[in-house]
This record gives C-alpha cells, structure tokens and sequence, in this order.
C-alpha cells in the first residue's frame, strides 16, 4: 500500500484471476483453458500479418473481424462490439450501461468480476441468490432493477437456462438491459444471439478464449441492438481508440473462418467432460449439470480445500474457490486432454480411497 492511492484504489477489492503456476509437469486444469492449441489456420493467420505493417495502427473498428462475427452469426456488423477479451467488454457494459438508479441484478453465485466492476464503477447492485441445486431461477429476476447480468452457462456452476428461460427475463424486463454472458456457451448450449433482433434490450457476450483456444491473444465481442452497440463504441472511443491489434485482428477472423476445427474441438471437450464426470461419480463426487468445459464438484465426505491441497502435492492444479460459504466444498475442474483427466481421475482415487 502507498501513501499515494487514492481513497478508492486502497479500497478496491480487485479481481483474482486464476493461479499460472510455473511448475514442472504440471496438470493444470484450474483456468477452463481449451486443451488443444489453436487451429493452424489461425496460426498462419498471425505469422502472414507480423510483417511492416506493424508500425501503423490496426484498424480502430476492427471491420474484418466485426465482418467475420457477423457473417458467422448471421447478424449486421453495427449489431457487433469487439474488444480485448471479453472482460474489457463487460467493463465498458458496465460503465456505459449499468451505471443506472436502480441496481444490477447478478447471481450470487456466479463470474466475480461482476462484482469487482460494481465496485470499480460505484454501480449498486443486488445478488440474487441461486436456487437449492445452484441453478438460476428466472422468476427472482422481476424485482426493479438498473440491469440484469448472468453467465450462461453459469460460472463457475456450468449450468445452463435454455434459450426460454431467457426470453422469460427478457420479457420480464422490457425497460432493462439483459447481458447473457456466453463464454462457455459453446460447450453445450445454444446461443442467445438468435434472440437479438427480437429483443432490443438483449446484449450477449461471448470470448475466443475457451471454445477458440485464443485466451493468449485476448479477443471477446458483444452482439445486440444497434443503437446498444453505438452506446459501447462511444465509451471504447473515449478509453482506447484502438482496443484490438492487427495479430488479434487476424486470428480472430481465421479462428471464425475455421470452423471444422472449432467442431471438432468442441465434441473433444464435450465427450471427455461426460468421460471425467462418469469417474468423478463412480469415486462418490457429487457433480453438477456442466454445459461448459469444466465440472462443478464436490465429494461429501472430504473438504474441498483439502481436496485443492493433496491435488497439488501431485502436480495437478484445480480451482477451488472457498466462498461462499454454499460452494467452500466444491471444486472447479476444467475438462483437459484425456491423458490429463486420466491423471486426475488416478489421484483421486488415491486420494479418496
């Protein structure tokens, strides 16, 4: 702490991003990372754009990938927002439209940076707590409120509404905007990017980082409303002209245009997550619904630091939260490679034996 901080800074509680450890054979499975590389496509992308071309600013609008987002979820390009991962995303969504005299409503059990943002912002906000399985109950979102955030699927739950229950929101709230925030969505979920041109007060957001292998070069968007997007354009070109650079750029225009290779990812994830949960059950874990890349356990005969802790003595790396007091037990697991899981499932069973 400095004597220099501002009352502000010094109180801020900031986010805590997941552990990057720097050990050796290491099984990391704590960060929902994809666990394969990017697709080549999007390789060569980056390598044909590292060129001269280096010493002019990239495009300030990001057309060619805006293009590629747009084409790819059949909506307008004025209907999609690009910025450095989809954290920067929330944050101007925050700032530019949930800075409102009523509060945000968010789970209370769900994405911490929401939080973090609330309090960077002096946004209020109320949680509205999940129900006894931690699911969303889209019914506890009719209270007044200044705006309506919520991962789907739920994070770090992994469960997931359809695309009805969110239009129950929607409708619940005509006067409010509703951010569904989709960075797992592609694990298992349908998009509510089909709902936009039906709703003007929707607003998804999705990431490159899980389902694209990209969380390296930071790439997240928005897609909604026209006039919503203008909102979030106006604040990026108040904070940074020029959020994404010309590789980012590339990489997320090959990564839409590869899709072969996104399916093909997709199913691996999706069929070694059933794999690892079928394990997880047969050692006595209690596993929740997951349409995500990771899985959302606990055992009921061992804490779930403890768990953490003997995990890592072996060399495997999970994320455990330990608050609120409803999750302290449970385990965040990202589904990795099948060798990786495999490692996993094995010290477990030693660990549970």
């Amino acid at each position: 702490m400095s004597k220099f901080w501002s009352p502000f800074v010094r109180d801020l509680e900031p986010y805590v991003p997941g552990e990057q450890p720097k050990m050796a054979r290491l099984v990391k499975l704590n960060t929902n990372e994809h666990p394969l590389g990017p697709s080549a496509k999007v390789i060569e992308a980056i390598h044909a754009a590292a060129d001269e071309r280096l010493r002019l600013y990239p495009d300030p609008d990001a057309l060619e990938l805006k293009d590629a987002i747009a084409t790819y979820y059949r909506v307008k390009t004025d209907q999609v927002f690009v910025g450095n991962g989809s954290d920067e995303v929330l944050a101007h969504i925050f700032f530019g439209l949930f800075k409102q005299d009523r509060p945000l409503l968010f789970p209370d059990i769900t994405y911490s940076f929401y939080k973090v943002y609330c309090g960077l912002y002096d946004i209020d906000y109320r949680p509205v707590p999940l129900d006894d399985d931690l699911a969303i109950d889209p019914a506890d979102y009719s209270a007044p409120n200044g705006g309506i955030i919520f991962p789907n699927p739920n994070a770090p739950t992994g469960r997931l509404l359809p695309l009805d229950a969110i239009e129950t929101v929607l409708a619940a709230n005509p006067d409010s905007v509703v951010v569904v925030d989709e960075a797992y969505v592609d694990f298992g979920g349908d998009t509510a990017i089909a709902l936009v041109d039906r709703y003007p007060n929707l607003l998804v957001t999705q990431t490159l980082s899980k389902s694209r292998a990209l969380a390296g070069v930071r790439i997240g968007f928005a897609v909604g409303d026209a006039a919503l997007i203008e909102g979030l354009e106006r604040i990026k070109n108040s904070f940074n002209s020029y959020p994404l650079d010309r590789l980012a750029i590339a990489a997320g225009k090959a990564a839409f245009e590869d899709d072969d290779w996104f399916q093909r990812g997709r199913e691996l994830v999706i069929e070694e997550r059933e794999t690892l949960r079928h394990a997880l059950e047969g050692l006595g874990f209690q596993v929740l619904p997951s349409a995500a890349n990771f899985l959302f356990c606990r055992h009921p005969d061992r804490a779930g630091a403890d768990l953490a802790a003997a995990l890592r003595e072996q060399g495997i790396i999970v994320r455990h939260f330990g608050k609120p007091e409803r999750i302290r037990d449970h385990l965040r697991i990202t589904v990795g490679r099948p060798d990786q899981n495999r490692s996993l499932v094995d010290a477990l069973c030693c660990i549970c034996k």
